[in-house]
């Protein structure tokens, strides 16, 4: 009894350690992470690659694979990208395999106290990240010393031998083991850790460890497909649907030569549990490799059987942002700064039609203006604040949790911009009502004003956009221009009302106009400044806020 709560307990442990580490990898490369998607191409031999690059940086299979269903609901992948990323992390995956094989004595006590020393004691946010890291080595390795140390106890008991051995010599048995344990624990890394551990103890044989090795990549299928079937994408259950054809495949495949196979992997390496970890590698990085030709076919049979549904052919509200990215924080916050800039975009636009529908009564554009905040902006903004809420619930670094608040700060004055624009195409509404007309003079005072908020309104999108310093100061240059500009035009209009040359009538929509492009500004300038709060703070001397 005590064994086996030894064996779970160890488990347990083995699985705490690699969620450390895969949240202390995220943490720290997360954000490179990101940028090598971006640069992703539809070439599978690249999206092949990051998929084995990013599963062995953040160990975590699972994890990329609800990335990407994310990123496939916000159409930024193709499902043959996301395909040649399954067939790459399918080899990423081997690293656990490798790691837990490692016997490094009670060196793990050294990662735990090395884990304990940065977490507490370190006051830099990036040496926290490390101590996640050193953590969750020695939270992996202290788990794979309870679970051998007890296994060994356990082998010996008349019914797990029995067990064992029928295992050994009934691979289908050891195949629906693997299956059904892998789809209970949800960890294809924790049965790979738990059979290793097996064989450091000697509690199993090689065929019957391959055995239930080739059963958990079937089980980790159940997993995604279970979390796919509540994604209202049907995309990302084609990417899931792949998956699982990768995988049972490559079991197909291998399952009628296991013996032989056993014996050849026998030969790589003396100790039993280097044995197992080497049969891990050698079945992903052959099936890997088998069916990376075929990735346009498996790619157009799955699109086959899952095809497009009405809804799905449907414009989506928002462009970017998807509930699955909440698994990685890094990604989340990308592509929420993304659709932050593509909200921040629309309203630009609703800058220049409001400039339109005021200065040449242009109806078209007032009307497009106001369907645009209706329709779009306000309802973006709730989605994208939403989002960001629930992102901010994780666990998050300080810099992330830092920049969650920025993006909404950012989102709130975006929105302001658009609901100014509204404003904008109401007075144009009431202008024409009114039939009042603006002066010659007036006009061109208007067209000088919009066309300084649009200059200002866009460089602060832009300083957003690249996070650059130099054209926040700039922003905050023109803003100051704005209000000597907007105190004249004031003083000017005053002086025409007063000589005749303006109707009163139109007097309401230029001054309400005039202070709502200053507000514009405004809005612009915080942009500005709170990109340069994000600057870091020179040696010495004060940040530039």
């Amino acid at each position: 009894m005590v064994n086996g709560l030894q064996v779970v307990g160890g488990l347990a442990l083995f699985l705490f350690g690699i969620q450390m580490l895969s949240n202390g990898m995220e943490k720290l490369a997360g954000h490179q992470l990101q940028q090598w998607l971006d640069r992703m191409t539809n070439r599978p031999i690249k999206a092949a690659l990051f998929g084995f690059g990013a599963t062995a940086l953040i160990q975590s299979s699972s994890l990329l694979m609800l990335t990407m269903m994310g990123l496939l609901s916000a159409n930024l992948m193709t499902l043959e990208q996301s395909v040649g990323v399954m067939i790459g992390q399918e080899i990423g995956t081997t690293f656990t395999g490798q790691i837990a094989a490692f016997d490094i004595g009670d060196f793990f006590y050294f990662f735990l106290a090395l884990g304990i020393v940065f977490i507490e004691f370190m006051p830099e946010e990036k040496w926290r990240k490390y101590g996640e890291i050193a953590m969750g080595f020695g939270l992996l390795f202290l788990g794979m010393d309870l679970m051998s140390g007890a296994l060994k106890v356990l082998a010996t008991l008349p019914a797990v031998e029995t067990w064992l051995t029928f295992m050994g010599q009934n691979v289908w048995a050891g195949v629906l083991a693997g299956t059904v344990i892998t789809a209970i624990v949800q960890s294809s890394s924790a049965m790979t850790g738990l059979v290793v551990a097996m064989g450091m103890s000697q509690a199993i044989t090689l065929p019957g460890a391959i055995a239930l090795l080739l059963g958990a990549n079937i089980g980790t299928c159940i997993d995604t497909q279970f979390v796919a079937s509540f994604n209202l994408s049907r995309m990302a259950f084609r990417a899931s649907l792949a998956q699982t054809f990768i995988n049972v495949t490559g079991v197909l495949i291998f399952l009628p030569f296991l013996i032989p196979f056993a014996e050849l992997v026998a030969r790589t390496s003396p100790d039993l549990a280097r044995q197992i970890a080497n049969a891990h590698t050698i079945f992903n990085i052959t099936v890997s490799v088998m069916l990376f030709p075929f990735v346009k076919y498996i790619t157009r049979g799955v699109e086959a059987l899952v095809p497009p549904s009405a809804a799905e052919q449907q414009p989506k509200l928002t462009a970017y942002i998807d509930l699955q990215q909440l698994s990685m924080p890094s990604v989340a916050l990308a592509e929420a700064h993304k659709e932050l800039l593509r909200i921040g975009e629309t309203t630009a636009e609703m800058v220049k039609w409001s400039r339109a529908a005021l200065v040449e009564d242009d109806a078209a554009a007032t009307q497009r203006v106001l369907e645009l905040e209706e329709g779009f902006i306000d309802p973006v903004c709730v989605v994208l604040e939403d989002f960001v809420n629930t992102l901010m619930r994780k666990d998050l670094s300080v810099e992330q949790q830092r920049r969650c608040f920025q993006i909404k700060s950012l989102t709130t004055d975006i929105e302001r911009v658009g609901d100014l624009t509204e404003n904008l195409a109401q007075f144009a509404q009431r202008k024409a009502q009114e039939e009042a007309l603006f002066s010659k003079e007036a006009q061109e005072e208007l067209q000088e004003l919009f066309a300084h908020t649009q200059q200002t309104y866009g460089l602060a999108l832009r300083a957003v956009q690249d996070d650059d310093a130099a054209l926040a100061q700039k922003v905050c240059v023109l803003e100051d221009e704005f209000d000597r500009l907007y105190m004249t035009a004031r003083e000017e209009h005053l002086e025409r009302l007063n000589n005749g040359v303006c109707q009163p009538e139109a007097s309401f929509s230029y001054n309400e106009t005039l202070r709502t492009l200053e507000r514009v500004c405004d809005h612009a300038d915080n942009l500005a400044l709170s990109v340069l709060a994000r600057q870091p703070a020179p040696r010495g001397g004060q940040g530039p806020l």
